[in-house]
């Protein structure tokens, strides 16, 4: 789905203000836009562990689990945060990318196949360096599957 505003508000409410149904929701409109991923496992992006007690989950592993149900797919938490990070919103696409370098770690080995569960991809920057965590705990090939995704128009040169 686009990150619209309409998609921007739904998000919010979900990840901010504890509307967790919205994951359910969300992972209704994704299995019925996209075929099941051919993949061993989904994994989730993790939270750090301060946003995750201030918000009282986990939004992209609410998705993960609730797009594994419909799916019928294992969901692993095979990613853990090493560091805090500061919010990636309103960071540019190289402080992003900065900001989740080395954030995080794939503490086992990690499937051949893996679908990496995001709420939203922006920039790629946070889904980038969870997939090199995956891949070098052995994962071959990393697919990601996001409910929303910023839509940037290309301009003319």
């Amino acid at each position: 789905m686009p990150y619209d505003d309409a998609v921007r508000r739904l998000v919010d409410g979900w990840k901010e203000h504890g509307l967790r149904r919205l994951a359910d929701s969300a992972a209704g409109i994704v299995a019925e836009r996209l075929p099941p991923p051919d993949a061993a496992t989904l994994a989730f992006v993790p939270t750090d562990r301060r946003r995750g007690r201030e918000r009282g989950h986990h939004p992209a592993e609410r998705l993960a689990r609730a797009l594994a149900a419909r799916w019928s797919l294992p969901c692993e938490p095979l990613l853990v945060r090493t560091r805090t990070g500061e919010r990636q919103r309103g960071l540019s696409f190289a402080d992003r990318r900065r900001n989740v370098a080395g954030a995080f770690d794939a503490p086992r080995a990690a499937p051949h196949t893996v679908a990496l569960v995001d709420d939203v991809y922006t920039t790629g920057a946070t889904v980038s360096a969870a997939s090199s965590a995956l891949r070098a705990a052995g994962a071959t090939r990393v697919d990601v599957v996001t409910f929303a995704r910023t839509i940037r128009s290309r301009q003319a040169t």
